[in-house]
């Protein structure tokens, strides 16, 4: 009769122990590998289950396996497929218009500046969190990538040498900085065709990311390289649950999942600098000719661009379609660029 009252109390511990653990399916269309994601899985993950006290478990799904990169947010927001999801705001402009503004600065903050920046903006700009939320999801995180760089198949003394030249560029504003500065903008869909275009010379350059570039070895066609960590991205990649499920989390666990948020991001700036400074050694040693543009060069680039033109331009075309905030959105995110870059 002991050994029978012993057996079911430690099923009972059991099922009491199943129930307090809630495991949440994340999903993300990238490998697990890169500094994204292994920051995402080795940091904020772990921070989440301990600040919870293992109240909650995270079942990951990497590359691909539940949602594409264009189709993330619905799959989280409206057809639960997954909790949570990686969800880039510049894949889904027609749902986050407001999120495309981060891309329109040629010129930014890197390191802790930029984790600085983008909690400024989401504490001081409600539209931008309304935004989000809109779309029935609540945003968790955020991570950001490597700077811009401009890869070149022949010698690129400098960014004026960009005039006249073919460059490949997928984000639409960086295809007017292109056009301002007198390059010939082009689309090309991202794929072993950009190598061969810059091999065979119908394509002078691109102007990307820095390791989205050396992920497709564009190096090994195009190794001129010039960038700076002032060569702002502003690609931003958000890590969002769906909202019912986050409404119906315990007020302990949502409040675990913010301070695992703000553990994580204390130590990305480091993570984020540490890499920059190890992909632009993996590229050296690769054969690239790698230079680092100097602040005045950066600045010379920052006014050919035109960018508060393109701003301007983009604002006033958002505002014919009847899009709320943008004006207002665009004013104030500019003001806490240049107070962030003023420090």
């Amino acid at each position: 009769m002991i050994k029978i009252l012993l057996f079911s109390c430690s099923i009972l511990s059991a099922s009491i122990a199943s129930a307090q653990t809630k495991t949440l399916v994340y999903t993300d269309h990238e490998p697990l590998g890169n500094m994204r994601t292994r920051f995402i899985n080795d940091v904020f993950f772990p921070a989440v289950e301990k600040e919870s006290s293992g109240r909650l478990k995270i079942e990951v799904h990497w590359g691909g396996e539940l949602s594409s990169s264009y189709d993330a947010l619905k799959k989280v927001a409206h057809e639960s497929a997954a909790d949570m999801a990686i969800v880039v705001p510049e894949y889904v402009p027609k749902e986050m218009p407001l999120h495309q503004i981060f891309k329109s600065f040629p010129v930014g903050p890197s390191g802790q500046k930029q984790i600085d920046f983008f909690n400024r903006v989401y504490a001081d700009i409600p539209a931008l969190s309304e935004e989000i939320e809109n779309t029935n999801v609540v945003n968790l995180l955020f991570c950001t990538g490597y700077p811009v760089a401009f890869f070149s198949a022949k010698p690129l003394k400098n960014l004026e040498s960009i005039k006249g030249g073919t460059w490949r560029s997928a984000s639409f504003w960086h295809r007017d900085f292109l056009k301002n500065a007198g390059a010939i903008p082009v689309t090309m869909p991202w794929n072993d065709g950009i190598f061969k275009a810059l091999q065979v010379g119908t394509l002078d350059g691109l102007m990307v990311n820095m390791d989205s570039g050396h992920d497709l070895k564009a190096h090994e066609a195009a190794p001129n390289i010039l960038l700076s960590k002032e060569l702002w991205l502003g690609h931003i990649y958000l890590v969002v649950m769906n909202l019912n499920t986050w409404n119906g989390l315990p007020d302990e666990d949502k409040q675990a999942i913010r301070r695992a948020a703000a553990t994580a991001h204390q130590a990305l700036a480091a993570v984020m600098d540490s890499c920059f400074d190890t992909q632009i050694a993996a590229l050296k040693k690769d054969g690239a000719k790698v230079r680092t543009l100097k602040h005045r060069e950066v600045q010379q680039w920052k006014n050919a661009t035109g960018y508060q033109e393109v701003q301007s331009a983009w604002a006033k075309e958002q505002e014919g379609k009847d899009l709320k905030n943008v004006d207002a959105t665009m004013k104030k995110a500019s003001e806490i660029m240049d107070e962030i870059m003023k420090q």
